[in-house]
């Protein structure tokens, strides 16, 4: 029974750049630069025939190709305690224009709506029992963090399979995006 998502996969230039903020912080499980992401919609466990049904609806998504730029950095946190932290994603019309396509997709085929807010990031770590003083220092100075663009010309439908050491995701399918329709221009 396969654990599915939607998302962004990042380029290895930018998942470079990502690197690049990784330590400061005990105890931290830093993501591989292989699994940096975007989420778009998380699906969860399903049977194969639901997951042929996922791949029905997203295979007649279209939108057209955009660019996306990262930018700052962030946390989760529950009962007063960070647990994750995060690059951001600058405001993006079309990467919300596509996340809803394939939230409005998976809907009609049957699938609850998703629950979350939609808040578009990388995570960077995981962590546990981290020091707060350390935290606030690593959000203070990696706040004005960007990369990008990164061109967005696919979504990926993953699977994800969880070991003792994290996730593994694995790309299942590709959904290319439309290339922007060709302007051409009057001579006289």
């Amino acid at each position: 029974m396969p654990r599915l998502f939607t998302g962004l996969e990042i380029p290895s230039d930018v998942a470079f750049e990502l690197d690049l903020l990784r330590g400061g912080i005990g105890g931290a499980r830093w993501i591989d630069r292989e699994n940096f992401h975007i989420t778009l919609r998380f699906i969860g466990d399903v049977n194969e025939d639901v997951a042929d049904d996922i791949h029905d609806a997203l295979r007649f998504i279209r939108t057209r190709r955009f660019d996306l730029t990262l930018a700052g950095v962030g946390h989760f946190e529950s009962a007063g305690q960070v647990h994750t932290l995060w690059a951001g994603v600058e405001k993006n019309p079309d990467l919300l224009a596509l996340r809803d396509r394939i939230e409005s997709a998976l809907v009609r085929m049957g699938l609850p709506p998703e629950g979350r807010r939609f808040l578009p990031h990388v995570t960077l770590c995981r962590l546990r029992d981290a020091s707060v003083a350390r935290v606030s220092g690593f959000l203070a100075a990696n706040n004005l963090f960007r990369a990008g663009p990164i061109p967005v010309a696919h979504f990926t439908l993953f699977s994800s399979y969880l070991q003792h050491s994290g996730a593994i995701y694995t790309p299942e399918a590709e959904y290319f995006l439309q290339a922007a329709p060709e302007t051409r221009g009057l001579t006289a």
